[in-house]
């Protein structure tokens, strides 16, 4: 039943999954109601919001736009149900912004199998990388795959890989010159969060553990299943398919190496697990196999999500 719902990309299952965002988004808000006695910080939520909508449309439009998904609105509900797995994630302000600029620059590299302006989008992904790791800085290890994607495509053009360079130095001129207008020390904030740390101790709760565990078998689960899928997939789609395999992988190194460590990062794998997730769920098989895995991952979801509230 749920599965017939969403197989389908239509208004009302669009606007379905905003409202329970925003349900979501604000039992988790609620907890702590000291933002609202403030205008700016009511307006600081709202955007937020907006922008983890974004995140989640930018995410829907790479699987639509690049064929990795049918038309239905599996992708959305995907990231909805990786997104109540670590529901303090809604209140990280800068890994929401991070990774939003780690989607954008997605976009350009998913779509760079087109030969279309590929220097403009090989600059436009590496400035975005750039700017989502002044929010974390680890995420600046997306630049890897800037450069797979040169090697899967555009290789033979030497200027094409100069171009993460340039965006490099352009990121760093802006940067420099709002740290002084704002007198922040941009090279002091950088230094303190390129930091090493391998330690996994960071578990307040059993609940945050059961959690992980939950979604790292799920991250699996799907990863596994894009592998066993990947030759049966146009071959045409196939860079793109690994592409989005990459992105995960890079994501688990991230996690492995960040000093503030804590399941907030895994916002960053959502997105591609969302993608896998829908291209399992959209290859043809029992309806009955495809409810299974839905609501067993709605009900985990969703424990997972009240018990650590």
């Amino acid at each position: 039943m749920i599965t017939s719902v969403f197989k389908k990309s239509t208004p009302l299952n669009l606007i379905l999954v905003v409202i329970l965002m925003l349900v979501f988004f604000f039992i988790y808000q609620f907890q702590d109601l000291s933002w609202t006695n403030s205008v700016v910080s009511i307006l600081k939520k709202a955007g937020l919001f907006l922008i983890l909508l974004g995140s989640v449309f930018i995410t829907n439009f790479i699987a639509k736009k690049n064929g990795l998904s049918k038309d239905s609105s599996y992708t959305i509900l995907f990231y909805l149900l990786f997104l109540l797995f670590f529901p303090t994630v809604l209140g990280n302000t800068n890994l929401i912004l991070s990774n939003f600029f780690i989607l954008l620059a997605l976009r350009r590299l998913i779509s760079l199998q087109s030969l279309k302006s590929s220097k403009e989008k090989i600059f436009d992904a590496s400035l975005w990388i750039f700017v989502a790791s002044l929010f974390h800085f680890w995420s600046i290890l997306y630049l890897v795959l800037v450069f797979i994607s040169i090697i899967f495509h555009v290789a033979r053009d030497y200027r094409n890989w100069f171009l993460p360079f340039i965006a490099f130095f352009a990121v760093g001129i802006i940067s420099i010159g709002v740290s002084l207008i704002f007198d922040k020390d941009i090279l002091g904030y950088i230094t303190e969060n390129a930091v090493l740390n391998f330690n996994i101790d960071y578990f307040t709760n059993t609940y945050q553990n059961i959690a992980f565990s939950i979604y790292l078998t799920v991250g699996l689960f799907f990863v596994v299943s894009m592998f066993a899928s990947l030759s049966s997939k146009p071959l045409l789609l196939h860079s793109s398919f690994k592409k989005i395999i990459t992105s995960f992988f890079i994501v688990i190194l991230i996690f492995a190496i960040s000093s503030n460590k804590s399941n907030d990062l895994l916002i960053y794998t959502m997105a591609p697990l969302a993608i896998m997730a829908t291209s399992h769920i959209e290859v043809k098989q029992l309806q009955l196999k495809q409810e299974l895995v839905l609501g067993v991952l709605i009900l985990c979801s969703l424990f997972a999500f009240f018990a650590q509230l």
